[in-house]
């Protein structure tokens, strides 16, 4: 389990554990967040002010919550599976589609800041997926939306999976698009 986060500089947002010393990656800048070095994609980003770190566990990199808008907060989990891992960015973007029973609607962009190429997708409807957390119960959450994005990262795919009720959602989608904006290679 990697060590519990600490204080940032600046706005008092968490910052992600730094990399180990055998790890292959300078720690992230106050304000950001990075892989730890064992699990370092090559790419750095900002995370929103709003939003709070929690610990990252099995799969994950980093997991960020979410303040609801009125209800439920929303959930932004990071996953780096290493070189050549993942199942590249069609499988992913249909596997997210097929987590909404029914899908009411969905949208795919391309996006590239700094260079890096960035596939977003944006899905709402009926989430039917099972929690990635074991303490969560899997269930159907009508009205809820699903934030995506696939960074191809110089060490390999990085997945950002934003998922929450869709009026939280909607609060956090610029955050949301400002994070992929500030996406950058280390």
């Amino acid at each position: 389990m990697p060590p519990p986060p600490s204080a940032a500089a600046g706005g008092g947002q968490p910052a992600p554990p730094e990399p180990t010393s055998g790890g292959a990656g300078a720690p992230a800048a106050p304000g950001e967040a990075a892989a730890p070095g064992a699990a370092d994609p090559g790419v750095a980003w900002s995370v929103p002010k709003r939003w709070t770190i929690d610990l990252a566990q099995g799969m994950r990199v980093a997991t960020y919550l979410v303040p609801a808008a009125g209800g439920e907060g929303a959930e932004c989990a990071v996953y780096y599976f290493g070189p050549g891992q993942g199942g590249g960015v069609d499988a992913n973007l249909e596997r997210w589609m097929g987590e909404f029973q029914p899908l009411e609607k969905h949208d795919v962009r391309k996006l590239e800041p700094v260079g890096i190429e960035v596939t977003r997708i944006e899905a709402r409807g009926t989430y039917a997926a099972h929690s990635m957390r074991g303490s969560e119960a899997p269930g159907q959450k009508p009205n809820w939306a699903l934030m995506g994005a696939i960074v191809s990262g110089p060490k390999g795919d990085v997945f950002f999976k934003l998922t929450g009720p869709a009026a939280t959602m909607e609060r956090a989608a610029k955050e949301f698009d400002g994070m992929l904006g500030s996406v950058r290679k280390k």
